[in-house]
């Protein structure tokens, strides 16, 4: 699976769920991972989880923020359907990162698992909001 970090999609989303992350992720110490995943054009469609074992590491620490709330994708062992060639968005919400991170990982362990989300060698911004494309 390939990531690309990307800029604020022009993608529709819900303003329910925009309104709910309104909150300051600088007030609250949090960092919010959006994403869009793309499913496999043909067959089946495919299936996404995200295990709570799913954490950011900050590069000059070690400091590990935990993921504390989820949106729009199911937490394991259930899972979310993709139907084939769509678009499925849904954030991460993690606890705060240290004040002196400039750059981190986000990484879904999953002991035996494969298709784990990871993304490497994430810099930092001064709103703490990311959004990324997996296809």
């Amino acid at each position: 699976m390939s990531v690309i970090e990307i800029k604020k999609p022009k993608a529709k989303i819900d303003p329910s769920i925009l309104a709910q992350l309104k909150t300051s992720p600088e007030e609250a110490g949090q960092v919010i991972l959006h994403f869009i995943y793309l499913s496999f054009p043909l067959g089946e469609g495919s299936k996404i989880r995200i295990w709570p074992s799913s954490f950011l590491f900050d590069h000059h620490s070690d400091h590990r923020s935990e993921l504390v709330h989820i949106e729009n994708i199911s937490l394991y062992p259930e899972w979310t359907d993709v139907h084939p060639g769509r678009q499925h968005y849904f954030s991460l919400i993690f606890s705060g990162l240290p004040k002196s991170c400039t750059f981190f990982d986000f990484v879904e362990e999953c002991a035996s698992q494969f298709g784990a989300f990871e993304v490497k060698n994430i810099k930092r911004n001064n709103t703490d909001v990311y959004y990324f494309l997996l296809k």
